[in-house]
């Protein structure tokens, strides 16, 4: 039975990388674990290359403390600031010993009162509870549910992603082995 190990925690995390593998290899069972390391990038990633720096730093972190495992899932959201507004993203990386697969999620764009609390520093999730009055909503729907009333949260928002990264493991013979 492989074993997903992800680089969080966070359960929104852990289920959205074991539903992405059970929907793309539906035929298999996964076990997953979640081991909290550090992403090595801001807080509040900002830019696509740091949102992707954060990703890269968990996954290669989780690898090197469960060498074991068969997969090591990265997740890291960030934000892309394009002129007066803000776009929220995610980044996901897959490794196995042999491959990698990557991909981003699609984006939206923040209300102006959470772009106000991230310049002043707060992180996109801290932002969210105080502008939506609930407590860790990173951990549940996130700002997605929350702009959407649950229509989509945050695993929705997760999921695609997680199955697109998989493409080289479902297609190897069309990609090159990881570097």
């Amino acid at each position: 039975m492989p074993h997903l190990v992800v680089a969080s925690r966070n359960p929104v995390k852990i289920q959205a990388a074991l539903q992405g593998f059970e929907e793309m290899f539906p035929q298999q069972t996964f076990t997953t674990e979640g081991i909290s390391v550090p992403s090595g990038v801001n807080d509040q990633p900002m830019g696509d290359e740091e949102t992707y720096q954060g990703a890269w730093n968990r996954v290669q972190a989780v690898k090197a403390q469960q060498p074991e495992a068969d997969y090591w899932i990265g997740i890291e959201g960030g934000n892309i600031r394009k002129g007066k507004e803000m776009e929220v993203m995610a980044w996901i990386i897959v490794l196995s010993n042999d491959r990698m697969g990557k991909a981003r999620t699609a984006g939206f764009y923040l209300p102006p009162k959470v772009m106000d609390l991230i310049d002043q520093g707060y992180e996109l999730g801290h932002a969210d509870d105080i502008v939506f009055g609930v407590n860790n909503s990173k951990q549940t729907g996130g700002s997605s549910g929350l702009l959407t009333n649950g229509v989509m949260d945050r695993l929705r928002f997760y999921v695609p992603a997680v199955v697109l990264a998989l493409i080289p493991f479902l297609k190897p013979d069309l990609y090159h082995e990881a570097q």
